[in-house]
């Protein structure tokens, strides 16, 4: 069943909200739509598995590995009807034309992302995105230190906040960042001593 418009809509928050588990809802009662689907994923993000979506519930999908966003037109099948994207935040800007041409050609498209990174910072094209899009959610996982909403994510080095300075992008789960409310989201500023 083909969609008479195409659309973008935005899953986002932090890490430990539930993002990737309500792709995968949505890619479920797209299944049970008869829609035909494509899910596709950075390829260094090999944190549970190199060919799926997965949770960190533990919930999957069959994901296809890209390093780049431009692949995505060469591997699209015929017919396809929804095309999903985790992980969004880790692409460069040529996430922006590839989704925009998608959404023309009459293609429901779910992009899954962190809106902010460890700092509390707009994370890559995640801010373009979540402008263009016809739908955005916004989860909220809980805070590990005061158990309120939590909207940011908070990196961890030894048990300590990682530091301002430190790379933006260093694919972890649990052992290295937590769920935290905007009061006890730490960014210590300057270089570790």
């Amino acid at each position: 069943m083909k969609h008479h418009q195409g659309r973008l809509e935005v899953i986002t928050g932090p890490m430990f909200c539930g993002k990737t588990d309500e792709l995968l809802r949505r890619l479920r009662r797209a299944i049970i739509a008869k829609q035909k689907i494509q899910v596709f994923k950075p390829g260094f993000d090999i944190r549970y598995s190199n060919e799926k979506v997965t949770s960190h519930a533990g919930n999957e999908y069959d994901a296809t590995p890209i390093e780049s966003t431009t692949e995505i037109p060469a591997l699209l099948i015929n017919d396809v009807t929804l095309v999903a994207i985790d992980e969004a935040q880790f692409f460069d800007e040529e996430i922006i034309p590839v989704v925009q041409d998608l959404v023309k050609k009459g293609i429901r498209v779910i992009v899954g992302g962190l809106d902010m990174d460890f700092r509390g910072e707009p994370f890559g094209q995640m801010p373009m995105l979540l402008a263009q899009a016809e739908i955005v959610d916004k989860l909220h996982a809980i805070c590990m230190v005061c158990g309120e909403e939590a909207t940011r994510t908070q990196r961890l080095v030894d048990g300590n906040p990682a530091h301002y300075d430190d790379p933006i992008i260093i694919v972890g789960a649990s052992e290295m960042y937590e769920a935290r409310c905007r009061i006890h989201h730490q960014v210590p500023s300057g270089k570790k001593e």
